[in-house]
């Protein structure tokens, strides 16, 4: 075998591999690929349809609520939030990309005007007017934004997280539920509810 297919080969190799080193199914990976991650600091894994409803009853939205997704992709969780909730939303989102397909989704989905999506970074975001934060982070950003969920957000404000929990902040409450895209695979929530308490901001 000559050197030219050697590299072919390692180089087929270490793509085969890269789904398994992140921890993502092989699918899922090729259709979000890991370039991505130079930007994000993780891979783009859109919270699945079923889930994300499901994010939003255990939280317990409601058209009085204003949802803000953190690392929101392709906007779901807010259109979602506003077309079947009657909220309104906020996304905040590094990728230029991803903020412009939100947009045109918020569009076809006829709720542009109750949902606005910006990008930037999530630790630089104003949290003041959410009620509601929904977070499907990896679990050391998730432990970084505690001190500014609780600094910014308000007694009664809710929080839901997929699949990641906070260190050292026990949740309230937590759901297990199938996933869609892998039958033997399980989607953990978990939810966080500001305490009336001076503490806390």
């Amino acid at each position: 075998m000559n050197r030219s297919c050697t590299r072919l080969l390692s180089s087929l190799c270490a793509l085969l591999l890269l789904p398994l080193l992140l921890g993502l199914p092989t699918a899922m990976a090729q259709e979000y690929p890991a370039s991505d991650s130079t930007k994000k600091g993780a891979p783009y894994v859109p919270t699945p349809q079923h889930v994300a409803r499901k994010m939003l009853h255990l939280g317990n939205v409601s058209s009085n609520d204003v949802v803000y997704d953190l690392g929101s992709g392709d906007g779901r969780i807010v259109i979602m939030a506003a077309k079947e909730f009657g909220a309104r939303g906020v996304g905040v989102e590094i990728d230029s990309q991803l903020v412009q397909r939100a947009r045109r989704n918020a569009r076809q989905a006829g709720v542009a005007d109750r949902v606005e999506f910006h990008q930037g970074n999530l630790f630089d975001v104003d949290l003041s007017d959410a009620t509601v934060v929904t977070l499907y982070l990896w679990p050391n950003m998730n432990n970084r934004l505690r001190p500014k969920l609780q600094r910014e957000l308000d007694p009664g404000d809710r929080i839901v997280s997929h699949s990641f929990d906070i260190d050292e902040w026990p949740s309230d409450s937590t759901v297990s539920m199938g996933s869609s895209s892998l039958a033997t695979e399980t989607k953990t929530l978990f939810l966080w509810t500001l305490p009336d308490s001076s503490n806390t901001k």
